[in-house]
């Protein structure tokens, strides 16, 4: 089918007047001027420290590989969405022309900002980009809100910046790494710990603060240099699936870290990475607990209960050269042998406590929200409740990308997603749970008063009402 939004003329205002509900753009981008970060840079560390450190800042270079590397924001025609990314106020006049209402404004510079080596460094460009941030869209709070960055390489530099963010700037979300690298010397090699499984710290105390504070998390980081993503050679190799990569992780490593158990008002969003991986994750954590679960693992999978006689008596009946009743006796004997005789069956759901599959479906359809672009056909998939164990639905939330090289028509985002209505792929409760509703759980199912002030106010607080009703 031939859809609008193919054309350049494309505006998503003309699908808007269709709806009666506002859209809600939960991933829109800025571009920011990198010489204007030293203004607050200043501020944060003194005018030495900037000239200091002004490499940090990232220059834009055409020397980076691979050479697509240096293709990322709109150009040429396209010239215009650039200025968009970069000006509220025009941003805000063109989000009229594009249908949409409200919107979520994160960080361009900033995602690289979190992986600032340097302790003082990635604190101060972190705390200045904030305080920018803060004092460029502070005068559209009616229509969109941009996005803190909190470093988390400790829990303590999170806390310290989640408090500044929120109780001095005014700011009400954030985005995090889902991970952290460390690299103890040259000589070992790099690894990627989770947040909430396995790792050196005990975040617990940086999740209950954001459910105090009612900020909801999210993980908006790639996995483009990780050796699964790093060819020399071509940009689109690495980055195919490297934001699903990294929310994967983060993903998995909450829920089997029970933070999603300890937490169950704690919401987060995994942006985007679509939610093609996330309904692969949780038909595979089903399909896992219904066999490695405490039970199964006890009663049929516990080595220590081998029937090592049955083994010889049936190598017996049907005789093979390669595997005599004398060589199984010796291998399963030795094996056994080395056996814990005490140790208890290792239990990996234990942190979320799942008992049956309902549990799973909670935990994971609850409080977890996917950032979707509007071209992301995968998108339908959340909502087809056949597809996936106890008829779980996904939260899929409408991610323009606005500002970077994905969007050829920033009027015309609305469009693009719009075309999963058009070929019944969604119905129009799902489109407007995709486009409005979902956006308004994650953040006003936090914070009731996220919506304060702002043009979704009462729609949202039906939402929310209705919301409150059901349960």
């Amino acid at each position: 089918m031939d859809h609008s939004h193919n054309h350049r003329d494309a505006r998503g205002i003309d699908v808007r007047s269709k709806l009666n509900h506002p859209i809600i753009d939960s991933d829109g981008h800025a571009v920011e001027l990198r010489l204007a970060l030293p203004d607050f840079l200043k501020q944060v560390a003194g005018a030495e420290e900037v000239k200091k450190w002004e490499s940090q800042i990232g220059a834009p270079t055409v020397l980076q590989t691979p050479p697509g590397g240096w293709y990322l924001g709109p150009s040429g025609p396209n010239s215009i969405d650039h200025a968009m990314a970069m000006l509220p106020d025009f941003r805000k006049q063109q989000h009229q022309h594009a249908g949409i209402d409200f919107a979520i404004i994160y960080t361009t510079m900033g995602l690289q900002m979190l992986n600032i080596r340097d302790d003082d460094r990635r604190r101060a460009f972190c705390r200045a980009l904030n305080m920018m941030s803060a004092d460029m869209y502070g005068s559209h709070k009616d229509t969109m809100t941009p996005s803190a960055i909190i470093p988390i390489e400790t829990p303590q530099e999170a806390i310290d910046e989640l408090e500044f963010c929120v109780n001095t700037l005014g700011l009400k979300t954030i985005t995090i790494n889902g991970s952290v690298t460390r690299q103890p010397s040259k000589e070992e090699p790099r690894r990627i710990i989770p947040l909430a499984l396995d790792g050196e710290y005990d975040y617990d105390p940086f999740w209950k603060r954001c459910a105090e504070l009612g900020i909801s998390v999210a993980c908006h980081g790639g996995s483009s240099g990780s050796d699964r993503h790093a060819s020399r050679v071509n940009y689109t190799f690495n980055h195919i699936g490297t934001f699903a990569t990294h929310g994967e992780f983060f993903c998995r490593s909450l829920f089997f870290g029970g933070v999603s158990r300890r937490f169950p008002t704690l919401n987060f969003a995994f942006l985007e990475g679509g939610v093609g991986w996330a309904c692969s994750l949780y038909n595979s954590i089903f399909e896992h607990w219904e066999k490695r679960n405490k039970h199964c693992m006890a009663e049929f999978l516990d080595p220590r209960r081998l029937d090592v006689e049955l083994l010889i008596e049936m190598s017996q009946k049907f005789p093979n050269p390669h595997v005599t009743p004398e060589r199984v006796r010796e291998e399963f004997s030795e094996m056994r042998a080395k056996l814990p005789k005490d140790s208890p069956v290792p239990d990996d759901f234990a942190a979320c406590r799942i008992e049956r599959g309902e549990d799973i479906r909670d935990l994971f359809t609850k409080t977890f929200f996917f950032g979707c672009e509007a071209d992301d056909r995968m998108a339908a998939v959340a909502f087809d409740d056949r597809l996936h164990h106890e008829g779980a639905k996904f939260k899929a939330i409408f991610s323009s990308d606005i500002g970077h090289w994905d969007v050829l028509n920033a009027l015309g985002v609305l469009n693009e997603a719009y075309a999963m209505r058009e070929d019944n792929v969604l119905t129009d409760a799902d489109f407007e749970d995709f486009t409005f509703a979902h956006s308004v759980r994650l953040h006003g199912g936090m914070n009731p008063n996220f919506f304060k002030g702002t043009v979704v106010e009462d729609a949202a607080n039906k939402v929310l009402a209705a919301d409150k009703k059901a349960k």
